[in-house]
């Protein structure tokens, strides 16, 4: 028999496919279709900075910063006093969804100071979450502020939720860094579970009529899971914490590729938006079916066998493997 099991933050899970933080994990009726339709954990949407600051009352300096002098920055947030279910709401959240099904439920917290969030990591764990993701959202505007003063704000974040809980934490990055290899290993050194690859920051757009800056939310394709095999593969074997591949994954040949990478997990999200909760199960049944053909007998078997320190040519995934890439496409019925 097939064995899709792996472990994740020290979880046991039936099989790598994790539900990833978005609007449908607010639901208790979706988060039991999930494990109805094959998930073996969920990542809960998350719990946001803004709210936390709202209920208490303190604003973090990053946050902060700019206010004073342009008033306008101040609405561009949501109302916050009614966006999804507030920090007490979100509390008890995770009590029902976790008396509501077995499989691991993970809180989510989103924003980049410390402020609140060591109250609340602790809230969440004694809420009964089974681990923490820390979705740590920072775009510096500011150009006198260095990349290494960024990276500061984030590994000294990581380490003090880290200090503060029991439960396993999980990072979630975006690929903006100069040194990603760098990046991992500190925030590796931080003592954290996990590390999940990649964030997809929400872009703003133009509206050409109204002149306003308005947002814009576009669902991944599996053409964005390149990036993250990239770099999965790379990391595998270099920084203690389990890997998770979030962002393009959409069908069992992208979950294949991102075990094959070094990825304990992948996580889901846009598919679920574009084909419904059971687009599990069709998942899960085409990963049995592809390992069954090709004799795999476990996820197990597979991690990390096409890493970087694994492949015949890790020159594939650096500078050596440029030119040959450039010169793989040509041109036809050009003159």
């Amino acid at each position: 028999m097939i064995d899709l099991s792996t472990t994740y933050l020290g979880l046991n899970l039936k099989n790598p496919l994790v539900v990833s933080a978005s609007p449908l994990c607010e639901d208790l009726d979706k988060i039991r279709l999930m494990e109805e339709a094959g998930a073996s954990a969920v990542v809960l949407h998350s719990l946001f900075e803004e709210q936390i600051n709202l209920e208490s009352q303190v604003l973090d300096q990053y946050l902060s910063a700019g206010t004073e002098s342009f008033a306008e920055s101040l609405t561009y947030f949501p109302d916050m006093t009614s966006y999804n279910l507030g920090p007490e709401g979100y509390l008890e959240h995770i009590r029902k969804a976790k008396a509501a099904v077995s499989i691991p439920i993970i809180g989510s917290l989103n924003g980049v100071s410390t402020g609140g969030w060591i109250e609340y990591a602790k809230k969440i764990e004694e809420a009964g979450a089974d681990a923490l993701e820390l979705n740590i959202f920072y775009i510096s505007t500011d150009p006198q502020m260095t990349g290494d003063h960024v990276e500061k704000v984030y590994c000294e974040l990581a380490a003090n939720v880290k200090a503060s809980v029991r439960i396993p934490v999980a990072v979630k990055l975006g690929l903006y860094f100069s040194s990603m290899p760098n990046m991992t290993w500190r925030l590796d050194q931080t003592g954290v579970d996990g590390l999940v690859l990649f964030n997809r920051f929400y872009q703003p757009d133009f509206d050409l009529e109204k002149l306003e800056v308005v947002p814009t939310l576009i669902l991944s394709s599996s053409y964005e899971l390149l990036i993250r095999l990239h770099w999965v593969a790379i990391l595998y074997g270099h920084v203690r914490a389990d890997l998770a591949v979030t962002g393009g994954v959409h069908t069992a040949e992208d979950v294949l590729k991102a075990m094959m990478a070094g990825a304990r997990v992948t996580m889901m999200t846009s598919a679920l938006l574009r084909y419904g909760i059971r687009h599990l199960t069709e998942v899960r049944a085409d990963l049995l079916a592809w390992m069954e053909e090709h004799e795999y007998e476990s996820i197990r078997q597979m991690q990390g066998s096409m890493s970087q320190q694994s492949v015949e040519n890790p020159a594939a995934f650096v500078r050596a493997n440029y030119m040959k890439v450039l010169s793989s496409y040509s041109l036809r019925g050009t003159r």
